[in-house]
């Protein structure tokens, strides 16, 4: 591969920030990996991170990834960075944030105050939507800046997301790519393009045009590495800075689950299915679907807000045996955990899970709460990690059947990625609820050879997307699904999940009116 070149995709999630050098034929050469402390909070429902403890992280892992490869760096034709998304940080003129970034994990809301004028305050009343656009009001991390740190934001020359933050880092501009822009900004997600002077988010928050970043397509250069990034992560000094997309939209493509008919579920700390189209689709209506990692593309998601933070929240409180004696006999604590989901049969003896595990989320509904039911005296924890797994799984195939309703196309391949992804009893419980072969992609860091995949289209070194797709992307391990255990998931998907909201529903709003919980 020396004489093709590498590849430097920078991976900042949510857990960990992954400097990853691939070849063009998308495999992986080496990795740095930093663990990060996800957030801190200093009031109840914040989730708060210092931007430079990002960038800090990012030369870290560069770094690492030197120190473990002896290779020509003058070999590396160009960089792509992925990111966390709806992350926000307020920047003065300097470049300097002015104040912790908020995370997409924040829970804390703006004041909604007065009604948007004009044509399109008359069109939200009319359609109904008011509710909705008040939402958008409430979650937007600006308007609360705004109302409660007037002096920040008086100072803020540019409000950028994680990505854009650490574009600028590594190249001296204010750039972004389309593909990046999940967030409660004014962003036209129909056009792929911040929104026209007239939109009515421009009365919905007080940003700026002037305060945006300049947007570019996937695959598109932001600039090239500044000499000063280049002291700080060892990236050599005018190398190419190639947009790339979020994360979950380079999954998608690191996956190779670009086609409409192919459904990519990402077993991270949000759970999602993904769907990659052409045309403009809301899965569910006025959420709108996200830019794809693939130019002029989009991502018809579902999402399951908590998702396999569920299982991180598990080991933690109920799995600490499992991670002692992964420990002390030196493997991986999920391969323990996986011994404790092949304990216990399919359909938890009657347990069921609803993953709705975090307070405000706009779908199915903002008095959503999770819930177990169907205890008996035969239970143990084995029998809840499993339920935890089950539920995703079926609450991810309750989005594959909207997407299928919505889009008038039926999803018949999985592919899955994500930490997840890792666990074969994940994989074939997968397989069995969706009644598809589960397909998991040979290389594990999906985002990042997404990012890496936008990086060779960018640059030339593969022709177009659907070339670099089939030459950097395989399916590895294919999980089919039990016959035995399909009927089962069956009979509980259609008979007791797809009940379990409506039924609950009402218990919901009456805990919410009781105890406040969540508001």
């Amino acid at each position: 591969m020396s004489e093709q070149g590498y590849l430097l995709a920078i991976d900042n999630g949510t857990q960990s920030v992954r400097a990853l050098l691939f070849d063009l034929d998308g495999h992986l050469i080496g990795k740095g990996k930093v663990e990060l402390q996800a957030y801190y909070s200093t009031q109840p429902g914040w989730a708060e991170q210092d931007p430079e403890y990002y960038w800090t992280s990012v030369g870290e892992a560069c770094r690492r990834l030197w120190a473990q490869l002896d290779i020509d760096r003058s070999l590396i034709r160009g960089v792509s960075l992925t990111t966390q998304r709806g992350t926000v940080i307020n920047v003065d003129e300097h470049g300097q944030p002015l104040r912790p970034a908020i995370l997409w994990l924040d829970q804390r809301r703006a004041e909604v105050r007065g009604r948007i004028n004009g044509p399109w305050g008359w069109l939200f009343r009319l359609a109904g939507a008011q509710a909705t656009v008040d939402y958008f009001r409430a979650q937007a991390e600006v308007n609360w800046v705004a109302q409660q740190q007037p002096e920040i934001w008086a100072k803020t020359h540019k409000v950028l997301l994680l990505s854009g933050f650490l574009s600028q880092r590594l190249c001296g501009q204010y750039v972004d790519s389309v593909a990046c822009c999940v967030a409660y900004l004014p962003f036209d997600y129909k056009r792929l393009r911040w929104a026209a002077p007239r939109d009515w988010k421009w009365q919905a928050m007080p940003v700026r045009r002037a305060q945006l970043p300049k947007l570019y397509k996937p695959g598109e250069q932001l600039g090239r590495i500044s000499a000063e990034a280049s002291r700080h992560t060892g990236i050599p000094e005018g190398l190419p800075l190639i947009a790339a997309g979020a994360d979950k939209a380079c999954e998608v493509l690191g996956a190779g689950g670009v086609e409409p008919d192919t459904a990519c579920l990402s077993y991270a700390t949000t759970a999602t299915i993904n769907t990659t189209r052409r045309s403009y689709l809301e899965t569910v209506p006025m959420i709108p679907p996200y830019p794809a990692a693939v130019p002029d593309h989009f991502n018809t998601e579902v999402m399951i807000y908590r998702g396999f933070w569920m299982v991180s929240w598990f080991k933690q409180e109920f799995g600490l045996r499992e991670m002692q004696r992964a420990q002390a006999l030196g493997v991986e604590p999920e391969v323990l955990f996986d011994e404790l989901v092949n304990a216990v049969p399919p359909g938890s003896m009657g347990l069921t899970l609803q993953p709705y595990w975090s307070p405000g989320i706009r779908d199915p509904g903002l008095e959503a709460k999770g819930a177990i039911i169907g205890f008996g005296d035969v239970h143990t924890r084995a029998h809840v990690y499993r339920a935890i797994l089950e539920g995703l799984a079926y609450a991810l195939r309750q989005g594959k059947e909207k997407i299928e309703r919505r889009s008038g196309t039926r999803i018949t391949r999985l592919r899955v990625s994500g930490g997840g992804s890792q666990s074969d009893a994940a994989m074939q419980l997968t397989a069995d609820i969706f009644g598809l072969p589960a397909e998991r992609p040979q290389v594990y860091e999906t985002s990042g050879l997404g990012a890496a995949i936008c990086c060779a289209v960018g640059l030339g070194l593969h022709p177009d997307f659907p070339t670099a797709i089939r030459a950097m992307t395989r399916v590895g391990q294919v999980f089919q699904p039990d016959p035995q255990a399909q009927r089962i998931y069956q009979q509980l998907y259609a008979e007791v999940y797809l009940r379990m909201y409506r039924q609950l529903r009402p218990l919901y709003r009456k805990i919410r009116q009781i105890t406040g919980y969540p508001a």
